[in-house]
């Protein structure tokens, strides 16, 4: 059985020994913005529209020697018998009861309301130290408004701007104080320098820069939302630059579960971790930050991050939709391993296909899940026969020909089935990515092959002189040929199937460079 911590951003250490600060209050007051400022990032999606946080955001941040975790709440609406707020209130209520210290963020351009009043009888039955937070603070004369939110009755009263940075200092500085403890202990050299590279990581991710309002220009060229990669990220030939050179371990595997909305992704994480971490319901479109959850299975530490349904851009309508898209695109392309889930009620569709090209193409490690099986076979309750597997695979395999390297697992994650065995694939896939093999082995393999078999053209053939791999994660080859020309695809293809027969690199794409010998170095 697999073991589960609690997630927050990638970091090593003591992170389950530091202290949890749970930032809470009403929609639209603005959490996520005190989230984003506190953590130095844009993990939580901010916008303009109420109750876009839903789940449950960790971070940590530092303060004063010491390190604190941080976890965003939904809005809470305790009366609201719907079905969203309702989940969203029994996520505020884990992290309530997770919590060592509690963060009320209160809108000090609004009227106290009863509501407010319902929410801190609820934080304070708890007992522990609750902080009142009188956001959006600009100016003297609301500077003297905030007070009026001393009749809450809560003695440790703060007015601040999350936007602006003012006043988050003194809030900070209460919560040390309130919470015993000590300064963590330095960290040594390496351990140091492994931390800030997983921060940097992150960063990377929710630091992609502000999406500015026009969003729509990033996805001019394409059917879908947040499509194209930022130039700079790219080398000569398109390929993202999230990769490294020589073989090498890692203590976490990232895994992105990607999909269409309403595809059972949410349900597919919460089964996998084994807890309730995502919020579960019919209405397409529910998870709208990515989630994530680590579980340690077979002494492997694998990252699961459930991002939003990615669908057609005019399907978007709301601004938290479109950034939702353009974060779950980061979060996938900050991934070791995408999970491709598919609805098999619906079959494969072209939104599917799509999907499964921005793994490709960004040299994700693939593995296709076909979810809700069972509505199509045991459970079935439309009068047809069972969908016979074979089948079905046959047909998706003829929509995704370029992911002919992925893996297929047919499952139900509401029922549980199948689930072992999308562990052990994800732990043999990442492995795979992280695979090198020696140049002298190359060599020796080519000198195995016989490329007249390769169904290519005449004016297309090249010798290869000798080839080496240049870099994992993933796998990619550098060919030294007799003319600098780009490989035809046939060519590349019967290359790559035979380097698989060889070596394997089971369920990652395989890149290829070419090089002529005497070619000039490009730039």
């Amino acid at each position: 059985m697999p073991t589960y911590r609690r997630s927050v951003v990638p970091t090593k250490g003591r992170v389950g020994e530091w202290p949890l600060v749970a930032i809470v209050g009403r929609p639209n007051v603005g959490k996520s913005t005190l989230f984003n400022r506190l953590t130095k990032s844009r993990r939580s999606i901010v916008g303009d529209e109420p109750g876009i946080t839903r789940d449950r955001i960790y971070g940590e941040y530092e303060w004063a020697g010491r390190h604190f975790r941080l976890v965003d709440t939904g809005g809470i609406v305790p009366d609201d018998a719907e079905l969203i707020p309702t989940e969203i209130y029994n996520q505020a209520k884990v992290a309530l009861e997770e919590a060592d210290a509690l963060v009320l963020v209160v809108d000090a351009r609004t009227e106290l309301a009863s509501p407010d009043y319902d929410l801190v009888r609820l934080l304070l039955r708890g007992g522990k130290p609750v902080f009142l937070a009188v956001n959006k603070v600009e100016g003297e004369a609301m500077a003297y408004a905030a007070e009026n939110f001393r009749q809450l009755g809560i003695r440790n009263v703060f007015p601040i701007s999350s936007e602006h940075g003012l006043g988050i200092g003194d809030l900070v500085d209460a919560i040390s104080e309130a919470i015993p403890g000590v300064p963590d202990a330095p960290q040594s050299g390496e351990d140091a320098q492994e931390i800030e590279a997983e921060r940097a990581e992150e960063a990377e991710v929710s630091e992609g820069g502000p999406v500015p309002p026009e969003l729509k220009d990033e996805t001019e060229d394409d059917d879908f939302e947040g499509d194209e990669p930022d130039a700079a990220d790219e080398d000569e030939d398109g390929h993202q630059l999230h990769r490294t050179h020589g073989q090498f371990e890692q203590h976490e595997t990232a895994v992105a579960i990607i999909g269409r909305p309403n595809v059972g992704k949410s349900t597919l994480l919460n089964a996998l971790t084994g807890t309730s971490r995502a919020i579960v319901s019919p209405i397409a479109g529910t998870t709208r930050d990515a989630v994530d959850e680590v579980v340690e299975f077979e002494g492997q530490q694998l990252r699961f991050v459930d991002t939003a349904g990615i669908r057609r851009k005019g399907k978007t309508h709301m601004m938290a939709e479109k950034l939702s898209v353009v974060m779950a695109r980061r979060h996938l392309e900050a991934a070791d391993v995408a999970l491709l889930v598919i609805d098999a009620t619906e079959g494969v569709t072209g939104s599917d296909a799509t999907i499964g090209g921005y793994a490709h193409e960004s040299g994700r490690s693939v593995i296709v899940v076909v979810n809700k099986w069972d509505a199509v076979t045991t459970a079935r309750t439309d009068g047809k026969p069972p969908a016979d597997r074979e089948v079905f695979e046959q047909q998706l395999r003829s929509a995704l020909k370029y992911l002919s390297y992925a893996s297929v697992i047919f499952l139900s994650a509401l029922e549980g089935t199948g689930l072992p065995r999308v562990m052990h694939e994800v732990i043999a896939v990442a492995a795979a990515r992280r695979k090198r093999v020696t140049t002298g082995q190359m060599n020796r393999f080519l000198e195995r092959i016989d490329f007249q078999r390769a169904p290519v053209p005449m004016a297309k053939r090249i010798r290869i002189f000798y080839m080496t791999q240049a870099a994992v994660a993933p796998p990619t080859f550098v060919l030294f040929t007799d003319r600098d020309i780009k490989l035809h695809f046939a060519f590349e293809r019967f290359l790559e199937n035979q380097i698989r027969e060889a070596f394997g690199f089971k369920g990652t794409p395989i890149w290829f460079k070419v090089r002529a010998r005497n070619a000039p170095k490009r730039d």
